[in-house]
Protein backbone atom coordinates (compact mmCIF):
# COMPACT_ATOMS: atom_id res chain seq x y z
CA UNK A 1 0.00 0.00 0.00
CA UNK A 2 1.49 3.29 -1.11
CA UNK A 3 3.84 1.69 -3.64
CA UNK A 4 3.84 2.56 -7.34
CA UNK A 5 4.10 0.22 -10.30
CA UNK A 6 5.83 1.72 -13.33
CA UNK A 7 4.19 0.53 -16.56
CA UNK A 8 6.15 0.76 -19.79
CA UNK A 9 3.90 1.74 -22.68
CA UNK A 10 4.36 0.96 -26.37
CA UNK A 11 5.30 4.04 -28.41
CA UNK A 12 3.61 4.82 -31.72
CA UNK A 13 6.00 4.12 -34.60
CA UNK A 14 5.93 6.59 -37.49
CA UNK A 15 5.37 5.21 -41.00
CA UNK A 16 6.99 7.26 -43.79
CA UNK A 17 7.06 7.28 -47.58
CA UNK A 18 10.07 5.77 -49.31
CA UNK A 19 11.74 6.76 -52.56
CA UNK A 20 14.55 4.83 -54.23
CA UNK A 21 18.06 5.71 -53.01
CA UNK A 22 16.80 8.14 -50.35
CA UNK A 23 18.48 8.52 -46.97
CA UNK A 24 16.36 6.86 -44.30
CA UNK A 25 15.22 8.96 -41.38
CA UNK A 26 15.95 7.33 -38.03
CA UNK A 27 13.37 7.39 -35.29
CA UNK A 28 14.19 6.84 -31.62
CA UNK A 29 10.93 5.77 -29.98
CA UNK A 30 10.47 6.72 -26.35
CA UNK A 31 8.24 4.75 -23.99
CA UNK A 32 6.26 7.11 -21.79
CA UNK A 33 6.07 5.46 -18.35
CA UNK A 34 2.72 5.36 -16.57
CA UNK A 35 2.50 5.18 -12.79
CA UNK A 36 0.00 2.77 -11.26
CA UNK A 37 -0.65 3.61 -7.62
CA UNK A 38 -1.27 0.75 -5.20
CA UNK A 39 -3.85 2.80 -3.34
CA UNK A 40 -6.54 0.30 -2.32
CA UNK A 41 -6.57 -2.25 0.47
CA UNK A 42 -9.06 -4.82 1.78
CA UNK A 43 -8.75 -7.05 4.83
CA UNK A 44 -10.53 -9.77 6.77
CA UNK A 45 -10.12 -10.63 10.45
CA UNK A 46 -12.07 -13.39 12.19
CA UNK A 47 -11.68 -15.74 15.13
CA UNK A 48 -12.33 -19.45 15.46
CA UNK A 49 -13.15 -20.39 19.04
CA UNK A 50 -11.29 -23.44 20.31
CA UNK A 51 -14.55 -25.13 21.34
CA UNK A 52 -16.01 -24.71 17.82
CA UNK A 53 -12.82 -26.03 16.26
CA UNK A 54 -12.78 -29.04 18.58
CA UNK A 55 -16.43 -29.97 17.98
CA UNK A 56 -16.46 -29.38 14.21
CA UNK A 57 -16.18 -32.33 11.83
CA UNK A 58 -14.32 -30.18 9.27
CA UNK A 59 -11.23 -28.01 9.46
CA UNK A 60 -12.93 -24.67 10.11
CA UNK A 61 -9.82 -22.53 9.64
CA UNK A 62 -9.11 -23.96 6.19
CA UNK A 63 -12.75 -23.65 5.18
CA UNK A 64 -12.99 -20.04 6.38
CA UNK A 65 -9.73 -19.10 4.68
CA UNK A 66 -11.02 -20.38 1.34
CA UNK A 67 -14.27 -18.45 1.75
CA UNK A 68 -12.37 -15.29 2.75
CA UNK A 69 -10.32 -15.58 -0.44
CA UNK A 70 -13.47 -15.91 -2.54
CA UNK A 71 -15.20 -12.99 -0.78
CA UNK A 72 -12.06 -10.89 -1.30
CA UNK A 73 -12.21 -11.59 -5.03
CA UNK A 74 -15.92 -10.69 -5.21
CA UNK A 75 -15.43 -7.45 -3.28
CA UNK A 76 -12.48 -6.28 -5.36
CA UNK A 77 -14.04 -7.24 -8.71
CA UNK A 78 -17.27 -5.42 -7.82
CA UNK A 79 -15.39 -2.24 -6.95
CA UNK A 80 -13.16 -2.27 -10.03
CA UNK A 81 -16.00 -2.98 -12.47
CA UNK A 82 -18.07 -0.18 -10.93
CA UNK A 83 -15.23 2.31 -11.27
CA UNK A 84 -13.79 1.79 -14.73
CA UNK A 85 -16.77 1.91 -17.11
CA UNK A 86 -16.91 5.70 -16.80
CA UNK A 87 -13.36 5.93 -18.18
CA UNK A 88 -14.33 4.57 -21.59
CA UNK A 89 -13.62 6.96 -24.46
CA UNK A 90 -16.51 9.31 -25.28
CA UNK A 91 -16.83 7.71 -28.72
CA UNK A 92 -17.12 4.26 -27.11
CA UNK A 93 -20.35 4.88 -25.22
CA UNK A 94 -23.76 6.45 -25.64
CA UNK A 95 -26.36 6.58 -28.40
CA UNK A 96 -23.95 7.87 -31.07
CA UNK A 97 -20.87 5.71 -30.48
CA UNK A 98 -18.22 5.22 -33.14
CA UNK A 99 -15.15 7.42 -33.57
CA UNK A 100 -15.66 7.55 -37.35
CA UNK A 101 -19.35 6.98 -38.01
CA UNK A 102 -21.03 7.97 -34.71
CA UNK A 103 -23.76 5.56 -35.81
CA UNK A 104 -23.91 2.89 -33.08
CA UNK A 105 -26.37 2.96 -30.22
CA UNK A 106 -24.66 1.55 -27.13
CA UNK A 107 -27.32 2.90 -24.79
CA UNK A 108 -27.48 5.98 -22.58
CA UNK A 109 -29.04 7.01 -19.30
CA UNK A 110 -32.81 7.06 -19.77
CA UNK A 111 -32.53 5.11 -23.00
CA UNK A 112 -30.66 1.81 -22.49
CA UNK A 113 -30.25 -0.51 -25.43
CA UNK A 114 -32.86 -3.27 -25.11
CA UNK A 115 -31.49 -6.76 -25.75
CA UNK A 116 -33.33 -9.90 -26.80
CA UNK A 117 -32.15 -13.28 -28.07
CA UNK A 118 -33.00 -11.98 -31.56
CA UNK A 119 -30.74 -8.90 -31.49
CA UNK A 120 -28.01 -9.72 -28.97
CA UNK A 121 -25.51 -10.85 -31.62
CA UNK A 122 -26.01 -7.55 -33.44
CA UNK A 123 -25.13 -5.69 -30.23
CA UNK A 124 -21.95 -7.75 -29.78
CA UNK A 125 -20.88 -7.04 -33.36
CA UNK A 126 -21.59 -3.31 -32.92
CA UNK A 127 -19.25 -3.17 -29.93
CA UNK A 128 -16.53 -4.83 -32.00
CA UNK A 129 -17.02 -2.30 -34.78
CA UNK A 130 -16.75 0.57 -32.29
CA UNK A 131 -13.37 -0.76 -31.17
CA UNK A 132 -12.30 -1.19 -34.79
CA UNK A 133 -13.15 2.45 -35.53
CA UNK A 134 -10.61 3.32 -32.82
CA UNK A 135 -7.99 1.14 -34.59
CA UNK A 136 -7.86 -1.16 -31.56
CA UNK A 137 -6.05 -4.46 -32.31
CA UNK A 138 -8.32 -7.42 -33.02
CA UNK A 139 -6.42 -9.88 -30.85
CA UNK A 140 -6.94 -10.11 -27.06
CA UNK A 141 -10.39 -8.54 -27.10
CA UNK A 142 -12.68 -9.39 -24.18
CA UNK A 143 -16.21 -8.75 -22.98
CA UNK A 144 -17.81 -9.22 -19.55
CA UNK A 145 -21.52 -10.02 -19.60
CA UNK A 146 -24.19 -10.74 -16.94
CA UNK A 147 -25.72 -14.21 -16.65
CA UNK A 148 -28.94 -13.26 -18.43
CA UNK A 149 -26.98 -12.13 -21.49
CA UNK A 150 -25.18 -15.46 -21.48
CA UNK A 151 -28.56 -17.18 -21.52
CA UNK A 152 -29.73 -15.05 -24.44
CA UNK A 153 -26.65 -15.97 -26.46
CA UNK A 154 -27.35 -19.65 -25.86
CA UNK A 155 -30.91 -19.10 -27.13
CA UNK A 156 -29.74 -17.16 -30.20
CA UNK A 157 -28.78 -18.56 -33.60
CA UNK A 158 -25.43 -19.57 -32.13
CA UNK A 159 -27.09 -22.57 -30.48
CA UNK A 160 -26.57 -24.18 -33.89
CA UNK A 161 -23.08 -25.68 -33.65
CA UNK A 162 -22.58 -25.36 -37.41
CA UNK A 163 -22.71 -21.57 -37.11
CA UNK A 164 -20.04 -21.36 -34.43
CA UNK A 165 -17.65 -23.80 -36.05
CA UNK A 166 -17.53 -25.83 -32.84
CA UNK A 167 -18.16 -29.55 -32.72
CA UNK A 168 -20.71 -29.21 -29.93
CA UNK A 169 -23.53 -26.72 -29.49
CA UNK A 170 -23.09 -24.17 -26.68
CA UNK A 171 -26.36 -25.56 -25.28
CA UNK A 172 -24.60 -28.89 -24.79
CA UNK A 173 -21.32 -27.78 -23.26
CA UNK A 174 -22.37 -24.44 -21.67
CA UNK A 175 -19.21 -22.73 -22.96
CA UNK A 176 -19.72 -19.49 -24.83
CA UNK A 177 -16.10 -19.06 -25.90
CA UNK A 178 -15.37 -16.42 -28.54
CA UNK A 179 -17.81 -14.33 -30.58
CA UNK A 180 -16.69 -11.74 -33.13
CA UNK A 181 -13.10 -11.73 -31.79
CA UNK A 182 -14.30 -11.29 -28.18
CA UNK A 183 -13.52 -13.79 -25.46
CA UNK A 184 -16.67 -13.67 -23.34
CA UNK A 185 -16.66 -13.85 -19.55
CA UNK A 186 -19.78 -14.20 -17.42
CA UNK A 187 -20.01 -12.22 -14.17
CA UNK A 188 -22.70 -11.31 -11.66
CA UNK A 189 -20.60 -8.38 -10.46
CA UNK A 190 -21.20 -5.86 -13.25
CA UNK A 191 -22.66 -2.54 -12.13
CA UNK A 192 -26.43 -2.30 -12.38
CA UNK A 193 -28.78 0.63 -11.81
CA UNK A 194 -32.54 1.14 -11.88
CA UNK A 195 -33.40 3.35 -14.85
CA UNK A 196 -36.99 4.01 -15.87
CA UNK A 197 -38.22 1.13 -13.73
CA UNK A 198 -35.81 -1.35 -15.38
CA UNK A 199 -32.58 -2.85 -14.12
CA UNK A 200 -29.83 -1.71 -16.50
CA UNK A 201 -26.24 -2.94 -16.72
CA UNK A 202 -22.93 -1.44 -17.73
CA UNK A 203 -21.50 -4.25 -19.86
CA UNK A 204 -17.77 -3.81 -20.34
CA UNK A 205 -15.72 -4.73 -23.38
CA UNK A 206 -12.23 -3.91 -24.47
CA UNK A 207 -8.78 -5.03 -25.47
CA UNK A 208 -5.90 -6.20 -23.29
CA UNK A 209 -4.10 -2.85 -23.38
CA UNK A 210 -7.15 -0.96 -22.10
CA UNK A 211 -6.29 -1.25 -18.42
CA UNK A 212 -3.86 -2.60 -15.86
CA UNK A 213 -4.38 -4.21 -12.46
CA UNK A 214 -1.87 -5.19 -9.80
CA UNK A 215 -2.57 -6.92 -6.48
CA UNK A 216 -0.71 -8.73 -3.73
CA UNK A 217 -1.80 -10.54 -0.58
CA UNK A 218 0.76 -8.85 1.67
CA UNK A 219 -0.40 -10.37 4.96
CA UNK A 220 -1.89 -13.77 5.80
CA UNK A 221 -1.67 -14.55 9.50
CA UNK A 222 -2.88 -17.12 12.01
CA UNK A 223 -2.56 -15.87 15.60
CA UNK A 224 -3.52 -17.03 19.07
CA UNK A 225 -6.18 -14.71 20.46
CA UNK A 226 -5.20 -12.69 23.52
CA UNK A 227 -8.78 -12.05 24.67
CA UNK A 228 -10.34 -15.52 24.41
CA UNK A 229 -9.52 -19.17 23.69
CA UNK A 230 -9.35 -19.23 19.95
CA UNK A 231 -7.30 -18.58 16.84
CA UNK A 232 -7.41 -15.45 14.72
CA UNK A 233 -7.07 -15.57 10.94
CA UNK A 234 -6.58 -12.34 9.06
CA UNK A 235 -5.37 -11.18 5.70
CA UNK A 236 -4.54 -7.96 3.90
CA UNK A 237 -4.76 -7.52 0.13
CA UNK A 238 -3.39 -4.34 -1.48
CA UNK A 239 -4.10 -3.48 -5.09
CA UNK A 240 -4.36 -0.79 -7.73
CA UNK A 241 -5.83 -0.40 -11.20
CA UNK A 242 -5.87 2.15 -13.98
CA UNK A 243 -7.40 2.61 -17.43
CA UNK A 244 -4.41 3.11 -19.72
CA UNK A 245 -6.14 3.42 -23.10
CA UNK A 246 -9.72 4.76 -22.89
CA UNK A 247 -10.15 4.22 -26.64
CA UNK A 248 -9.73 0.47 -26.04
CA UNK A 249 -12.58 0.32 -23.49
CA UNK A 250 -16.32 0.22 -24.30
CA UNK A 251 -19.35 0.79 -22.07
CA UNK A 252 -22.48 -0.95 -23.40
CA UNK A 253 -25.51 0.21 -21.36
CA UNK A 254 -28.30 -2.35 -21.71
CA UNK A 255 -31.41 -3.86 -20.19
CA UNK A 256 -33.22 -7.12 -20.70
Amino acid sequence: MGDKVIIRTTPTITIRDYAKNQTLQIERPESDPVELDIDHAKYFNCICDDIDAHQADIKLMDDWSRDASNQMKITIDTGVLADIYGDAHASNAGATAGAISASFNLGATGAPRVLTSANILEAIVDVGTVLSEQNVPEEDRWKIIPAWMSGMIKKSDLKDASLTGDGTSILRNGRIGMIDRFTLYESNLLTSVVDGGFTCYHVLAGQRHALSFAAQMTKMQSLVSESTFGTLIRGLNVYGYKVLKPEALVDLYVRK
